[in-house]
């Protein structure tokens, strides 16, 4: 009899098709805005037809431009070239008044990532706690943009080393202790994407302590990633000892990870660092 896998997709693969994280294809699934063709019973396993990966791809582009996922819903569903234009328009408004947001935030963090000043426990008085919140998360996904970006310039490295850390500041005036894990987590990445070991292992050794003095706090797959983060920063570093340590310690710690496919995640990220 055949199975599933004889005519779809699995997640992962469906995953490295399309552009779009298997996180980013189970929310999608939730929130109804790309279902899978199908969905094993036994196992949970999200499966797709190979004829979604048209709309999976328009998607992921849209996403690239931080498109809400209203919008992006629109966009995908409708033949109606009005409301997409009006869609488009609508974003393309909010976005340059996001960027002229953002170039402000950015220029007066300058001095805190150059050193200049030492305020990280000052709190900004003037931003309330929600707008914090949204300008962490805004600086987060716009610092997985350019991460993601396969032709980043010199501008757009500085620019997204200044939104991780400009992020993880918002984080740490409004955020839970797995905000702060998971900001400390990003920096040590993009100082890996650089090829930047020491500021790679700062970061990735703050994000395990963390894990460590909060676990109540966290999910299940965070700490494992602390130890990603400290293997991968060590690969980054030559030192081939700590690497397949922090490797052992990284799966020992993703064992006892509920989600298959959160564990299947990990594995993932895992199998890119070299030892």
């Amino acid at each position: 009899m055949e199975s599933l896998q004889d005519h779809l997709l699995p997640i992962g693969r469906f995953s490295r098709l399309t552009g779009l994280t298997v996180k980013a294809l189970r929310h999608y699934d939730e929130v109804g805005l790309l279902r899978p063709a199908a969905v094993d019973d036994d196992t949970g396993y999200r499966y797709y037809a190979p004829d979604q990966a048209g709309v999976a791809q328009a998607i992921a582009s849209l996403r690239r431009l931080e498109m809400p996922l209203d919008d992006v819903a629109t966009l995908v569903r409708t033949d109606d070239p009005a409301a997409v234009r009006r869609a488009l328009v609508d974003h393309q408004r909010r976005t340059a008044i996001r960027a002229a947001e953002l170039n402000v935030i950015l220029q007066q963090l300058q001095p805190l990532i150059d050193g200049k000043e030492t305020v990280m426990e000052t709190r900004a008085e003037s931003l309330d706690p929600e707008t914090e919140r949204r300008l962490g998360a805004d600086l987060f996904n716009k610092t997985w943009t350019l991460m993601e970006k396969t032709d980043r310039t010199t501008e757009d490295d500085d620019e997204m080393v200044h939104c991780a850390h400009a992020s993880a500041y918002h984080w740490r005036q409004v955020g839970t202790a797995a905000n702060r894990a998971r900001s400390e987590w990003q920096c040590s990445r993009v100082y890996t994407v650089l090829g930047r070991p020491e500021p790679a292992l700062q970061h990735a050794r703050r994000c395990l302590e963390i894990c460590e003095a909060y676990p109540e706090a966290l999910e299940d797959w965070d700490l494992p990633f602390a130890y990603e983060a400290l293997a991968r920063a060590s690969a980054t570093a030559g030192d081939e000892a700590a690497t397949a340590e922090y490797l052992a310690l990284a799966r020992a710690a993703g064992e006892p990870i509920a989600d298959d496919e959160d564990r299947a995640l990990l594995e993932a990220d895992l199998a890119t660092i070299s030892v």
